[in-house]
């Protein structure tokens, strides 16, 4: 084949073939637009609506946290975010806002119970649904529907299920700690009890009633006196000496009939002064155990939140989609690139040369 004979497709070729074509791709643009506008004007309006909320670690709701003055950390951290996400797309959470909201009859899908019933409505309620982690560390959680009312209801029934399975992670352990509490504030009750007994009764066996050092210097200071006096009347002074012998007797030995006396204070000062500090010393982790149970006990009858919510979801005032002008032009355009591709192969082909046929 010669150079001159093979296709040549310059500006004024293409205007022929174009004049040519003319009113066929003019009639294939018109069919297209036409088309596309019958379509997209029987596509349904949907509404998007969105909730955006932060998780909270999990580690911050325990109650032994929260006893200690700890405050709700918003949890940031990836395995945070993917929980609350991998939650959220669960199997189990879908077929509970499934039946909720009756989304069987709202996408007719059909009677439930059946698996074509079952995927299908599966396979909508998951394509309408979106969690994504956004550029803040936040989540947002979208629910699209041809209902704005019902849209915004998914979601933020969504969110509240989401919210509820992820203290259920961490309630059990709760309990337990909670059980710690009042296991370690039973035990300390009991220990008090005892121990405060068994004051009472060093006391009274060694006539140690007061603080030991006032009572210390209280008896040095009667036994002093006392025997002073004896001195003076033995020595012919004032005084009896037969009585304030039977005195000194009976401050000094613990079979003077005296119940506080230097022997019975020296044998048990040490006891009773230890069971003192012990005393105080339960006392004081007794208070703390019995307030710790109760903030424990309240914390986890509230129920605290596992997330917190920036922004609640609201019916939507405009439609997220179908984009109309888009799809229409998006139609036409693409028609056209079509028509003139068919157009140009079937010039080619009817500029192929022929073939001579030989003899």
């Amino acid at each position: 084949m010669s150079p001159d004979s093979r296709p040549s497709f310059a500006m004024a070729g293409l205007l022929a073939i174009f004049h040519r074509w003319k009113y066929l791709l003019a009639l294939a643009v018109v069919l297209s637009a036409a088309i596309s506008i019958l379509v997209s004007w029987t596509l349904p309006n949907i509404y998007s609506s969105t909730a955006v909320f932060l998780p909270t670690s999990p580690q911050s709701t325990d109650p032994d946290r929260l006893v200690e003055g700890s405050k709700l950390e918003v949890g940031a951290r990836s395995e945070d975010l993917d929980r609350v996400i991998t939650v959220g797309q669960s199997l189990p959470l879908a077929e509970l806002m499934i039946r909720r909201f009756n989304l069987y009859e709202h996408y007719d899908a059909g009677q439930p119970g059946t698996d074509a019933a079952e995927n299908s409505v599966l396979r909508e309620f998951t394509s309408n649904l979106s969690i994504v982690h956004n550029e803040r560390d936040a989540i947002e959680l979208t629910f699209q529907d041809r209902d704005k009312k019902l849209a915004a209801a998914v979601a933020n029934a969504m969110v509240a299920a989401i919210d509820s399975v992820n203290q259920q992670l961490t309630l059990e352990n709760r309990r337990n700690v909670l059980q710690i509490y009042q296991l370690r504030s039973n035990q300390l009750g009991v220990i008090y009890e005892t121990t405060r007994r068994q004051l009472l009764t060093m006391r009274q066996r060694y006539g140690v009633y007061f603080r030991t050092e006032e009572q210390g210097r209280y008896l040095s200071k009667e036994i002093i006196e006392t025997e002073k006096e004896l001195r003076l009347a033995e020595g012919g002074g004032p005084g009896n000496a037969a009585g304030l012998r039977r005195a000194l007797n009976g401050l000094t030995k613990a079979d003077g009939g005296n119940p506080i006396n230097l022997e019975g204070w020296n044998k048990g000062v040490d006891s009773v002064t230890l069971l003192s500090l012990r005393i105080t010393d339960l006392q004081t982790r007794l208070i703390a155990a019995q307030g710790s149970f109760e903030q424990a006990e309240t914390s986890l009858r509230s129920r605290v939140s596992s997330l917190y919510l920036v922004q609640k979801a609201y019916p939507a005032t405009r439609k997220s989609k179908p984009f109309r002008t888009v799809i229409v032009l998006g139609s036409v355009l693409l028609t056209l690139a079509l028509s003139v591709f068919i157009i140009l192969l079937l010039e080619l082909y009817r500029r192929r040369p022929s073939t001579p046929i030989s003899n």
